[in-house]
């Protein structure tokens, strides 16, 4: 008697578990997006607390990654000086909260037993990600308009490279570091981020040309993101920083390319508006 070919059955399982991870991924961001935006609209306190939570997720993930996950010390030492510089920030004292996170740079590296390049890359990692985001927010003209057009570029480029690449297919973007991205999921995520701005602009929140080079920077940025938190997971041999959130891994898996973005638009809106006025530095030309 011979047996049924597995074959054509392990080929049927896998488009169906590829749409129930679809269905997942959609109802969790249909969940946490308006939840995020809620709280960017908010912004103050709470902002600053998420954005503090956030970062100390980034900092322990990106250790587990990198073979650090029992360096508890290590651990306890970055977290706290996330967590005291959020306090900080959302007591508004930036000068505070930046010796503070200065600090902890120093304490991460002196307490790591070993890899401390990589240790002293992720408490920067998380630190920029929480300095840029409070900053972006804290502009009380154009800090939420700043912040959502940054948030909705990082959503649009990673939905719109999403279903480009699974529609389309084609070449592979950089097979070595992801082997799912395509060049066409990057164009489609490019040119998303490009509609984006056009619709920014049709409000009224910026001009057209400035915020189509915005939108055009910071969509690259995200994909390098990504592309970054990729290499870091292949070098370690790590295929999910962590599964905190269903259907999409890690906050690190997530917030790859907003940290990216988000702080290559902060330091341009501080170069432009300083520390106060750093969504006005991004917005208004």
């Amino acid at each position: 008697m011979t047996e049924p070919d597995a074959a054509p059955a392990a080929a049927q399982a896998a488009p169906e578990s590829a749409s129930r991870n679809l269905v997942m991924r959609v109802v969790v961001a249909a969940v946490l997006i308006p939840l995020a935006v809620a709280i960017a609209y908010y912004g103050g306190w709470l902002w600053a607390a998420l954005v503090t939570a956030a970062a100390i997720g980034l900092f322990l993930e990106w250790l587990s990654v990198v073979g650090l996950a029992n360096a508890l010390a290590l651990q306890i030492r970055g977290g706290v000086a996330l967590a005291v510089g959020g306090i900080c920030f959302a007591a508004g004292r930036i000068d505070a909260a930046l010796i503070v996170l200065g600090l902890g740079f120093i304490s991460v590296v002196w307490t790591a037993p070993d890899r401390r390049g990589w240790a002293a890359a992720g408490f920067c990692y998380a630190a920029a990600a929480e300095i840029a985001s409070v900053l972006l927010r804290l502009d009380p003209v154009k800090g939420f308009a700043a912040l959502m057009f940054v948030l909705v570029i990082v959503w649009v480029t990673d939905s719109g490279g999403y279903f480009a690449g699974r529609g389309v297919g084609g070449p592979k973007l950089w097979p070595r570091v992801s082997p799912k991205k395509t060049w066409a999921g990057a164009i489609g995520g490019f040119a998303a981020s490009l509609a984006v701005a056009g619709g920014f602009a049709a409000f009224d929140l910026g001009k057209t040309v400035p915020l189509l080079i915005s939108a055009a920077i910071l969509s690259v940025a995200s994909q390098l993101g990504d592309l970054l938190e990729s290499a870091v997971k292949r070098r370690f041999g790590v295929k999910d920083s962590s599964h905190i959130i269903p259907g999409h891994g890690g906050l690190m898996d997530r917030l790859d390319g907003f940290v990216a973005a988000v702080v290559l638009a902060a330091i341009f809106g501080f170069l432009r508006g300083g520390a106060d006025g750093v969504g006005r530095g991004l917005m208004v030309w």
